[in-house]
């Protein structure tokens, strides 16, 4: 569950499920959220799967079992994915190297199986990998403002500047990780990890120190995502060929052999990939799963779909043909053909963009 249902909740929160993880859905006020995440700037408990990776070997051993590139050095990170031996994604992951240990970052009901199956390979390796989803809490804070939020609040160390790199500070005076992400809501964007027996109190530093920031949940989350064209695990990723996905930022393909890449790499070689992901604007909300049709012809399924609030309109992702052709767009909608636009990626212009943005 949440590190802080007690605080969520005296915030009015609504809970869900996310891969067997009690989160927070919303606060209410959605649409106004929303817009003060876009404008300023907001704070969300994400319910990640964690696993400490530790040994001589850790290294060299993560690094031979993902798509990119591990990297050697404290304090830097990636995202990668685990592909299956026909090139599909099991799982993904953001890997950082934390010194002595490398953690790791998954969908939260990832975290068990990939650690079992590690474990069961690891042979005369020296590697050792734990769960331990429960020791840690992770805070995304996003905005236009989230660097001058960050400023404004963590002391003995700098907001980090690369992608995926991480320094450490405090927050009052609770030790946290500061990673700067991949901007996958499409604005400035930053994750704050710490203990989780500290976690209130981080909370309470980031909503209401320094420079304020609303607390919002995950409807918001995926709405943002959704209008930065950013692919989700649950919704996009998970059993797809990172090819048809765009992933270009998951795959190192100068890498050598591990499972899966050499499918990957083939599929790479051949040219183009099968299927796309594409934006559609669409005169009503479709479901997940609803066909995409260019007259009478099959081309696609939406693969989520929201009510924009900065578009003030439905928006959706789809995972079409390859080869669709520029024929008029509908999505089946209970039974009927609801008229749909092609729309570039992404729906919308925030701060910053999308290391997930599709790259074909």
């Amino acid at each position: 569950m949440t590190v802080l249902e007690g605080v969520h909740d005296a915030h009015g929160a609504t809970f869900r499920e996310v891969g067997g993880r009690r989160v927070v859905e919303d606060y209410g006020r959605h649409e106004r959220t929303h817009r003060a995440v876009r404008n300023v700037v907001g704070v969300c408990e994400f319910g990640y799967g964690v696993l400490v990776v530790t040994g001589e070997d850790r290294v060299e051993y993560v690094d031979n079992a993902v798509s990119n590139d591990v990297p050697a050095a404290d304090g830097q990170g990636c995202y990668a994915l685990l592909l299956d031996p026909q090139g599909r994604v099991e799982t993904d992951m953001y890997v950082y190297n934390a010194g002595e240990r490398l953690l790791v970052f998954t969908p939260p009901q990832e975290a068990e199986p990939l650690a079992e199956e590690w474990q069961a390979k690891t042979f005369i390796q020296d590697v050792t990998i734990r769960v331990a989803t429960d020791d840690f809490a992770t805070f995304g804070v996003h905005g236009p403002k989230a660097t001058e939020k960050i400023a404004s609040v963590l002391h003995q160390a700098a907001s980090p500047e690369a992608p995926l790199s991480f320094n450490r500070g405090e927050l009052g005076d609770v030790g946290v990780s500061v990673i700067r992400t991949d901007n996958l809501g499409g604005e400035e964007s930053y994750d704050v990890v710490c203990a989780a027996a500290d976690a209130e109190r981080v909370f309470d530093t980031l909503v209401n120190r320094g420079l304020n920031a609303v607390p919002f949940g995950y409807r918001t989350w995926e709405a943002l995502t959704l209008e930065a064209g950013s692919p989700l695990f649950d919704t996009e990723i998970e059993g797809a060929l990172p090819n048809d996905l765009g992933l270009r930022n998951a795959v190192d393909f100068e890498k050598g052999c591990f499972v899966g890449q050499e499918v990957v790499s083939r599929i790479e070689n051949r040219g183009h990939p099968r299927r796309r992901l594409v934006g559609l604007t669409v005169d009503a909300l479709p479901e997940a799963g609803a066909a995409v049709v260019a007259g009478d012809e099959h081309v696609g399924e939406v693969t989520r779909a929201v009510d924009s609030p900065m578009r003030d309109a439905p928006i959706a992702m789809a995972a079409v043909d390859w080869d669709l052709s520029e024929a008029a767009l509908a999505v089946r909608i209970d039974g009927d053909d609801v008229a749909a636009e092609r729309t570039a990626l992404p729906f919308v212009e925030g701060s910053a963009r999308s290391a997930r943005l599709p790259k074909y």
